[in-house]
């Protein structure tokens, strides 16, 4: 019997790394009966044979799960944002915050590209850096020369499991080379017709990166609330999260109740429109995702 982490999942097989190494595996059967699959991140008990293969037989409970990408165990989540091509969007940051705050995932921010655009466009990210800054989040804006901000960066990775997430053609895979210029993964072109970049990640992993590890995946393939409540919605906004205790109404969803706190906030400045707005959207898409039986 042995004790370690799954860092790769590739193939019905689980590589699992321990003190001693890393050992190919295959889960019993009894998960199959029950329903369960190791994941990326898990850390499981298993037996190995004469011939070196394990088989895992229990996995420890987990602290935190994603579904897609299938992961386990992640303490941290590098939110990658661009500021041109493709161009930076509140929307999109914006749901990404909402889906790793709902699995009690920290959020990082990093803006990359910031040397790629004029200086105005470059007062508008700061503007926007000082927004989410002032709401909690940590901030770092990057250019395309990543090797300079690196020392700036590394310690975020530092005895850290995280993930990375962001729309294609951001900077993840280049962000990943530059932490860890041995992983040579493939970087995706921006395919500039389609203004999308091209998809190269298959398979999750956890790989080095500093003193921590980071899972390199196909990054959030989905990015709708199918998980997330409504009443749970706005504990997924840190802003509003704080005020929910001084709203008049238990239970307020901030959209149309008197007395509201956030809706008093967003009206004294306090809690930015554009993320309100993105906040009553994100109401009207969970109300109107068909029911699951």
């Amino acid at each position: 019997m042995a004790d370690g982490r799954i860092i790769k999942a590739l193939s019905g097989f689980y590589y699992v790394q321990t003190d001693d190494g890393i050992y190919q595996c295959k889960g019993r059967g009894v998960f199959r009966k029950k329903k369960i699959t190791p994941l990326v991140g898990d850390f499981v008990t298993f037996d190995i044979d004469d011939n070196d293969e394990g088989y895992i037989s229990e996995i420890k409970p987990r602290t935190t799960e994603l579904v897609r990408p299938p992961i386990a165990n992640i303490n941290q989540a590098i939110i990658v944002s661009s500021a041109t091509m493709p161009d930076f969007s509140t929307t999109l940051l914006d749901r990404f915050l909402v889906l790793i705050e709902s699995k009690g995932i920290q959020p990082i921010i990093f803006i990359t590209k910031i040397d790629a655009i004029d200086k105005e466009g470059l007062q508008e990210i700061k503007t926007y850096k000082r927004e989410y800054e002032s709401i909690g989040y940590t901030v770092e804006l990057l250019s395309t020369k990543l090797p300079t901000d690196l020392e700036r960066i590394k310690h975020y990775f530092s005895e850290n499991v995280s993930v990375i997430a962001g729309q294609s053609g951001v900077g993840k895979s280049s962000l990943l080379n530059t932490l860890n210029p041995q992983l040579l993964l493939k970087t995706a072109d921006i395919s500039k017709s389609l203004g999308r970049g091209k998809h190269t990640t298959r398979h999750v992993e956890l790989v080095e990166v500093g003193d921590g590890l980071v899972a390199d995946t196909p990054g959030f393939s989905a990015l709708d609330f199918d998980e997330i409540e409504l009443e749970d919605l706005p504990l997924c906004f840190p802003e509003m999260r704080e005020r929910i205790d001084q709203c008049k109404f238990r239970g307020c969803m901030h959209l149309k109740e008197p007395k509201c706190a956030v809706k008093q906030a967003v009206d004294a400045g306090e809690i930015s429109s554009y993320r309100y707005e993105h906040y009553a959207n994100f109401v009207e898409e969970i109300q109107s995702r068909k029911p699951r039986y």
